[in-house]
């Protein structure tokens, strides 16, 4: 059915086919911001996939650094108050 111009001058059309319309212009947009970036064709899922679980194993590392860096100063701040301790008490014996 060709739309219809009454005299205003915008197109009127029934709306399954203007839906029909937009679906087919999202795909198409789709398709190519996907073959854009370089995400096309039957491997795309499965980049997709391996992107997905780079990003994961980054945030997995990331995580375990800071969880790293959070034990190592606090084994330091402890080791330094348990060495003063051992030196006020002078369990090293009694110095020069």
């Amino acid at each position: 059915m060709a739309p219809q111009r009454p005299e205003d001058g915008f197109v009127r059309m029934p709306e399954h086919e203007f839906e029909a319309i937009l679906a087919r212009a999202a795909e198409e947009g789709a398709k190519r911001a996907l073959a854009d970036v370089g995400l096309e064709g039957d491997e795309a899922a499965l980049d997709i996939r391996d992107l997905r679980s780079m990003l994961d194993l980054l945030r997995l590392v990331r995580r375990t650094a800071v969880q790293t860096v959070v034990r190592a100063v606090t084994t330091a701040v402890l080791l330094a108050l348990l060495a003063g301790v051992a030196i006020k008490l002078k369990v090293f014996g009694n110095g020069p």
